[in-house]
C-alpha cells in the first residue's frame, strides 16, 4: 500500500523527531489545542517550541495565535517555577498575506518554515540548534518516513518513561532509619544521664556535643565536631518526635530520589550549613540541638528536585512543601526558643547541596560544579564571619 505524507505533514514529522529524540524536549498536553504541538524543555534556551500546522491566512490571525500563545506560555511558565520564558513558534502553513519580517513578539520567535531548508533563513534557529538543516537527509519518504519517525520517537519516549520508573521507584530507606536510630538511641543515653526523659539537661547535652556559639566564647574556642554531633542530640521528647516523624515523612522520599551517598550528604552538608548560619549571626551565648537544621535541607532537596520532575512533582511542590516550609518558618520567628537561623542555612544549604550532587538524568557536569562552587562560597563566607571577622 502507497500512502504518501502530504509536505507539511513532513515537515512536522521531521521537525517532531529532531526536538524529541535529539534535542531531549518532551511533548506538553494541553487541552483545545488544535493543529499545533507544543513541546517543553527547561534545560534549552527555548523552553518552548510550538510547531503550528494550522493554516493562517492574515496578520489578524498571527497577531490573534500570537496573544492566544502568551496566554498559554503564563500558565506554563506558574507551572514550571519560571521567571522568563524564550518560546519558538515554527510555522508551516502560513499564508501568502502573512510575512514576518519586521516583526518583533519580543520572548516569541517566529519562523516561516515551507521547506526543511527555510530553517537556514533564520539565524536565531540556526545558532541554537546548528543540525537542525540534517532532518532533511532522511531517505524514506512517506509511509516509511512517518513508521520510522514515529518509531524513533515512541523508543525515546519510552526510554523517558523508564528512566522516569527507576527515579520514583520505591526504594529501602536505609541511610534514613539508620539517621533515626542514631537519633534515638543518643536520646535515650542522655536522657538516662540527665534523669529526666521529658526535658534533657543542657550540661549533659553540651558534654555529648550540643553545638555553642564558639564566637561568643572566643575565636580559639574550636570544637567543629559539635557541627556534627549537635544535629543527632535533642533536648526533649517532644523535639525528638516532631523531627522524627518529619525525618521518617521526608526521608524515604529523598533517599529514594537521590539514593544513598547523595541523601546523607545533603542530610548531613544541610545540618552542617545550619549550624554554620547560626554562629555567624546569634551573637548570644547558646546551646542548640536538634535534625530540623537538616531536615529543612531535605525540604530544600525536595523543591530542587521538584523543579527538576515539576511534570511530576509540580501540584505537591506548590500546594504542600512550599506551604509547609513558609508555616515552619513562620513557627520558628515567633517561638524564641527555636534556632531559626539553623533552618534557614539548613534550607539553603540543601538546595546548593542538591545542585552540587546533581539530580538524576537531569543534571549535567555544569551544573554540578555551579553547585559545588556556590556551596564552597557560601560556607567560605560562613567561615569567615564566624572565624575570622
Amino acid at each position: 500500500m502507497n500512502i504518501t505524507l502530504n509536505k507539511n505533514d513532513e515537515i512536522v514529522m521531521k521537525l517532531l523527531h529532531y526536538f524529541i529524540t535529539i534535542e531531549g524536549y518532551n511533548p506538553v498536553v494541553l487541552h483545545g489545542a488544535k493543529d499545533e504541538i507544543w513541546l517543553e524543555n527547561n534545560e534549552a534556551d527555548y523552553k518552548i517550541i510550538r510547531i503550528v500546522s494550522n493554516y493562517i491566512h492574515n496578520d489578524e490571525q498571527l497577531n490573534f495565535d500570537i496573544f492566544r500563545t502568551r496566554q498559554i506560555l503564563k500558565k506554563i511558565k506558574k507551572k514550571m517555577f519560571s521567571l522568563k520564558m524564550e518560546a519558538l513558534s515554527i510555522f508551516v502553513n502560513l499564508g501568502e498575506n502573512v510575512n514576518l519580517n519586521g516583526k518583533d513578539f519580543e520572548n516569541i520567535k517566529c519562523a516561516d518554515v515551507k521547506e526543511i531548508n527555510d530553517l537556514s533563513k533564520y539565524s536565531f534557529i540556526i545558532n541554537k540548534f546548528p543540525n537542525i538543516l540534517e532532518v532533511e537527509n532522511s531517505k524514506e519518504e512517506g509511509i516509511e518516513l512517518f513508521i520510522k519517525l514515529t518509531d524513533e520517537i515512541n523508543k525515546k519516549n519510552f526510554e523517558e518513561t523508564k528512566k522516569a520508573e527507576r527515579v520514583f521507584s520505591k526504594k529501602k530507606p536505609i541511610m534514613t532509619y539508620i539517621f533515626m536510630t542514631i537519633c534515638l538511641l543518643l536520646y535515650v543515653f542522655t536522657a538516662l544521664e540527665s534523669s529526666n526523659f521529658i526535658d534533657l539537661n543542657p550540661n549533659v547535652l553540651y558534654k555529648y556535643g550540643a553545638l555553642v556559639n564558639f564566637t561568643s566564647m572566643g575565636k580559639n574556642y574550636v570544637e567543629l565536631y559539635r557541627l556534627i554531633t549537635s544535629v543527632f542530640l535533642h533536648g526533649g521528647i517532644i523535639h525528638l518526635l516532631c523531627n522524627m516523624y518529619s525525618l521518617y515523612i521526608i526521608g524515604p522520599q529523598l533517599e529514594s530520589f537521590f539514593g544513598k551517598v547523595k541523601y546523607s550528604l545533603i542530610f548531613i552538608g544541610s545540618g552542617i550549613i545550619g549550624n554554620l548560619l547560626s554562629m555567624a549571626f546569634l551573637q548570644d551565648t547558646y546551646v542548640s540541638v536538634g535534625a530540623s537544621g537538616a531536615i529543612f535541607g531535605l525540604l530544600g532537596a525536595l523543591l530542587y528536585f521538584g523543579y527538576h520532575y515539576r511534570v511530576y512533582l509540580s501540584g505537591v511542590i506548590k500546594s504542600q512543601i512550599i506551604p509547609l516550609i513558609i508555616i515552619n518558618l513562620v513557627i520558628g520567628f515567633t517561638v524564641t526558643s527555636i534556632n531559626n537561623l539553623a533552618h534557614i542555612g539548613g534550607l539553603v544549604g540543601g538546595v546548593l547541596l542538591s545542585m552540587a550532587v546533581g539530580v538524576k538524568y537531569k543534571s549535567n557536569k555544569a551544573d554540578i560544579i555551579n553547585g559545588i562552587i556556590m556551596t564552597l562560597i557560601f560556607v567560605g563566607f560562613l567561615s569567615y564571619m564566624i572565624f575570622v571577622k
